[in-house]
């Protein structure tokens, strides 16, 4: 079709590769980071397990500063860090530094919710039965919190596809760097088209994938 003349299909399908694979590298470790930071914000709060209102509020603090930080100026913030972990700011490599710090203490909070959500009853049930905090939490609290964690996984990737799609401002790759590159740079409407349908697939792929894997492990 003559409008989609500009499109160059082979750059477009190693954007969307490049896309994927940040949204997959920086997934991994804001799970890995998010999910302990997240336990530890439950256990740590008041009325909980490890009750420590001190580390509590310092580990609180350092969560909200982070998140409130928009994620552009974070990728700004952040370039000599990024460059120091991944020896570049652009390109994928560049990208998922920022993207990690950006997400992981928005999938913490997530999890802590996830774990205020589980039924008082259970924690107490097992600490009668002479359960310590470790046993707790793997054989109780992460059980029973799991459908909530997954849809907290689930709105994570969601906002790490617009993250990718953002650090495309500084050379980050991938999709968002061939909407702002072609796009808007060059005024080539077909290519920003295709870039955002492709975004608005993935968005809605993750959702649903997502939605089943919640629905699977909730409780009937």
């Amino acid at each position: 079709m003559a409008f989609f003349t500009n499109v160059d299909w082979a750059e477009i399908g190693q954007a969307s590769l490049d896309t994927l694979t940040m949204l997959g590298g920086s997934l991994i470790f804001t799970i890995l980071l998010g999910l302990p930071l997240g336990v530890l914000l439950f256990l740590t709060a008041r009325r909980q397990l490890l009750e420590q209102p001190i580390l509590y509020a310092a580990l609180s603090f350092v969560v909200n500063v982070l998140r409130s930080v928009p994620f552009v100026i974070l990728l700004i913030v952040m370039i000599p860090l990024t460059v120091l972990i991944a020896g570049t700011s652009l390109g994928v490599a560049g990208a998922i530094p920022p993207l990690v710090v950006g997400a992981t203490p928005f999938f913490a909070r997530l999890v802590e919710t996830a774990l205020r959500e589980v039924d008082r009853g259970i924690i107490e049930a097992a600490q009668a039965m002479g359960a310590d905090t470790k046993q707790i939490v793997f054989g109780a609290l992460l059980p029973e919190a799991r459908p909530g964690i997954l849809a907290g996984v689930t709105v994570t990737a969601i906002t790490l596809v617009s993250y990718a799609a953002m650090s495309g401002v500084i050379g980050g790759g991938g999709l968002g760097d061939l909407a702002i590159r072609f796009g808007y740079q060059r005024f080539q409407t077909d290519v920003m088209v295709v870039t955002v349908l492709l975004l608005l697939a993935l968005v809605q792929v993750l959702q649903m994938i997502g939605d089943r894997l919640v629905i699977h492990y909730s409780r009937k």
